[in-house]
């Protein structure tokens, strides 16, 4: 048996055909609808990207221990565990988060890896003093932000033609793979390009898809910031998405184009997935992280194809998430679930539709801990302004891109094992600043079926109980720390 992931980042589930939209471009999408089971009810769980894609390894939530940080030393691996039960697990990325400080264990837990340089502001090529801009953003960054954008400049000047952007490179080692290893069995292959992340850069053939009178300065990368652009603006930001998603249907085609070559569909899972969505505009935001994580970011896609079962070209209602994936794929491998992933195996759920948890908790960590059961979510913020106590628990302290603070790690005492660090104690920090968004919203219930928009609260102190009562359950199973229950009010 052999398994695929295709894996994208920020993929909005509302500008899929397949779920709907009529205003993006997806076709490869809709034929993957019809060559699986999409899932109508998958959320993200911890956010963003690193986070989340701890999860993909472990089966558990990361966001309530600590924010982004690399794989721990107790941490079970999924494509470690493959590797180490004779299943070859293979990595092709362009998240240039995974060579940063942040995520720099990640790749190493797959027995090879390969990865492609230059997306966002990769300290890839060193062009001293920079390249001119001349068709500038028109956000200004500082800092941090624009020493990225000033390296994306760069970067692009060297992705002049199609062939040379990180992510048709992504694609290009993914289909090599295929074909090297068509007769080989026993392999996971995850291709992870970065994209559609912003900054929304693509190419003239995918933006003629979305013809426009705009005639503004390039507006491809939005701030994390409320938006402040005009409507032609956010219009223009919203096109740039829609043709680099449509750059990435054209090589998720690819894949499907080699399964029927190959005639993979008989012995090869197919898992197509992504870590969160994004806000393009909707409820006046743009991008993740700081703001409620409405549906837009929180409700992601996800398509599977098994052919232990063969079913395709249904739906699946089941509230799933993506700490079940690699529970999903160890039990397709027909390795032992370790007692500390608490992921569930969507096998029976691909088979026919049943109900797999009562409830899913999202959030970031430090921010608002969001609960769902598919039809009601609640998000609750803390209790107090100063959002307080918290505490970051690692083995691993760094930030995306730096060390924890000296003031973070002069703070440090040891804290007693949890349930899952395998015995061992574990660094108690304070953390550097608040890390989570939406402290400044009040608790926010809201009916999905009624309003799907969420542009309504409601006030409803049954639901809202129920809800508190099931992220509390959540809490306990996850061995949360005590004072997330203090922090939150619960």
């Amino acid at each position: 048996m052999r398994a695929i992931m295709v894996m994208f980042d920020s993929l909005n589930r509302h500008m899929l055909e397949a779920y709907g939209c009529t205003e993006s471009l997806t076709p490869n999408f809709l034929r993957l609808q019809q060559r699986s089971v999409q899932f109508e009810s998958c959320y993200a769980g911890s956010l963003p990207c690193m986070p989340a894609r701890r999860e993909l390894h472990t089966g558990r939530y990361n966001f309530l221990h600590r924010s982004w940080g690399p794989i721990e030393p107790f941490d079970d691996s999924m494509p470690q565990i493959l590797w180490q039960n004779g299943i070859h697990s293979h990595l092709i990325s362009d998240h240039g988060h995974y060579w940063e400080d942040g995520g720099g264990t990640y790749h190493t837990r797959y027995a090879t890896w390969e990865n492609f340089r230059g997306q966002e502001g990769d300290r890839w090529k060193a062009v001293i003093g920079g390249v001119e801009d001349k068709d500038p953003n028109l956000i200004s960054f500082d800092g941090y932000r624009g020493m990225l954008y000033r390296q994306d400049v760069v970067n692009r000047s060297f992705m002049q033609q199609e062939k040379d952007h990180p992510q048709v490179k992504c694609f290009d080692a993914g289909i090599e793979f295929l074909r090297q290893n068509r007769d080989a069995d026993k392999w996971f292959l995850q291709i992870e390009c970065f994209d559609p992340h912003e900054p929304f850069f693509t190419y003239d053939k995918y933006k003629e898809l979305y013809p426009t009178e705009y005639a503004g300065k390039r507006f491809d990368w939005p701030d994390y910031a409320m938006v402040k652009e005009s409507p032609e603006e956010v219009a223009e930001g919203r096109r740039s998405y829609k043709a680099l998603l449509s750059m990435c249907d054209a090589q998720l085609g690819r894949v499907l184009d080699v399964m029927d070559e190959q005639d993979m569909w008989k012995d090869t899972m197919l898992i197509v997935n992504t870590d969160h969505g994004y806000m393009l505009g909707e409820h006046g935001y743009w991008a993740k992280n700081y703001m409620p994580l409405y549906e837009e970011v929180s409700h992601i896609p996800l398509f599977i194809w098994d052919p232990r079962c063969g079913i395709k070209g249904e739906r699946r209602e089941a509230l799933v998430q993506t700490i079940d994936l690699p529970v999903t794929l160890l039990r397709f491998f027909q390795i032992p679930v370790p007692k500390d992933m608490l992921g569930k195996d969507l096998g029976k759920v691909l088979q026919k539709e049943q109900p797999v948890r009562e409830a899913a908790l999202f959030g970031i960590h430090g921010g608002m801990l969001c609960c769902t059961d598919g039809r009601y979510v609640l998000m609750k913020a803390p209790a107090a302004p100063e959002n307080q106590p918290l505490y970051e628990y690692t083995m691993m302290p760094t930030h995306m891109a730096s060390f924890f603070s000296e003031e973070s790690l002069q703070s440090m005492k040891w804290h007693t094992p949890f349930s899952f660090t395998k015995g061992a104690p574990v660094m108690q920090m304070e953390p550097d600043g608040n890390l989570g968004g939406g402290h400044g919203y009040g608790d926010l219930l809201f009916d999905l079926q009624a309003d799907p928009s969420q542009e309504h609260p409601i006030e409803d102190e049954a639901q809202k109980a129920r809800l508190e009562g099931l992220m509390a359950a959540l809490l306990k199973e996850n061995d949360a720390p005590p004072e997330q229950f203090e922090r939150l009010g619960l």
